[in-house]
């Protein structure tokens, strides 16, 4: 890429011109689909931007062309090193480069966990970055967030690129199943039809990284084990990466089993979303208890995700924050709120 050449816009005010030449095999990759990465940026960026052949040229006042330089230049680094290029990965990219610190969108978006037949699992916001890199870096790490942060899905990825790769023997996967405790008696079906709705969601993420026909073959010899968190109880597991899911429904008690069956030469890995608690009795969250009882512990970490972090719908984000905005300060577990009065006739009765 040439350098950038700025000059004074005649136009009267304090604006500036810069301007950008794009390689000539990367103006497609940069520019999308018609135009829609450059759509994009157009709708992201207050500076104005014009492309001609492979020069783009970017006029506004300093400060947004600045800025404009840096989004593009990060752009053009990322579609060089072969990754491809969305309108959700430019406007991620301008919202890393606004925020505070010195964040490369082109290290955070090119940094791959995983591949499988020409899909590759990337994390796509600078905090989830930070989340697969503390998986890296720590024995047992919490990712909390809320739905659609990518919390459960990048840490199958790590975990199924560890089993390939050897660094563990086999991955245990794990879930509480609060409603079957509830409802289990009247649900047709043997124990394992009862409970595999609660686990269904961590057999999709698997068929996702995996081959279909290799699943049955991994769980039938022990390589792959999904399992209610009930299972875990009264084991050691050695040379495991472990994942529990939705950690909010545990009681601090299920959370303590759970965190010492770590064996050696294992990882563990706990996701969940401490606004979302359906214990019954108004039972306080396990997850919540571990982050106060467990912070300041070496090699463990706690990665904290938000809204901001929600690689859903778009609307995904907009949402959570509405229902955030909408509860206040209510109780944090739901079926302590679906037990209070909804009204003042019920109150009195």
């Amino acid at each position: 890429m040439k350098p950038h050449v700025t000059s004074r816009d005649p136009a009267p005010g304090p604006s500036v011109r810069s301007t950008i030449e794009v390689p000539s095999d990367l103006v497609v990759g940069l520019l999308g689909s018609h135009d829609e990465n450059l759509l994009a940026l157009e709708q992201a960026l207050v500076a104005e931007l014009h492309v001609r052949g492979n020069t783009v040229t970017v006029t506004g006042s300093p400060a947004d062309v600045a800025l404009a330089d840096r989004v593009i230049t990060e752009l053009i680094a990322l579609v060089a090193g072969g990754n491809p290029l969305t309108p959700d990965a430019v406007r991620r990219s301008v919202g890393m480069v606004t925020a505070p610190g010195d964040t490369s969108p082109a290290e955070v978006l090119s940094l791959d966990i995983l591949s499988r037949r020409g899909k590759t699992i990337r994390p796509k916001t600078l905090n989830q970055k930070h989340y697969v890199d503390a998986i890296d870096a720590h024995t047992i790490v919490f990712g909390i967030g809320p739905a659609g942060t990518g919390k459960t899905y990048l840490a199958m990825a790590k975990a199924v690129n560890a089993l390939r790769s050897k660094q563990v023997n086999r991955i245990i996967l794990t879930r509480p199943a609060v409603e079957a405790g509830e409802r289990l008696g009247f649900l047709p079906g043997t124990l394992s039809e009862k409970i595999d709705p609660y686990l269904r969601p961590l057999y999709d993420a698997l068929h996702d990284m995996m081959d279909a026909e290799a699943i049955p073959k991994l769980m039938s010899a022990g390589v792959i084990e999904v399992a209610p968190l009930a299972y875990m109880r009264g084991r050691s597991l050695n040379d495991a990466f472990i994942i529990l899911d939705e950690a909010q429904n545990t009681t601090a008690e299920q959370m303590k089993m759970f965190l010492t069956r770590l064996g050696f030469g294992s990882k563990i890995v706990v996701t969940g979303d401490i606004t979302q608690v359906d214990l019954p009795g108004g039972a306080r969250s396990g997850l919540g208890a571990a982050m106060d009882i467990l912070d300041g512990i070496d090699d463990i970490h706690f990665a904290q995700l938000t809204s901001a972090d929600v690689v859903r719908h778009s609307l995904v984000s907009d949402i959570v924050d509405a229902y955030a905005r909408a509860e206040g300060p209510t109780p944090a577990n739901r079926g302590q709120r679906r037990r209070q009065p909804r009204n003042t006739r019920e109150a009195r009765s």
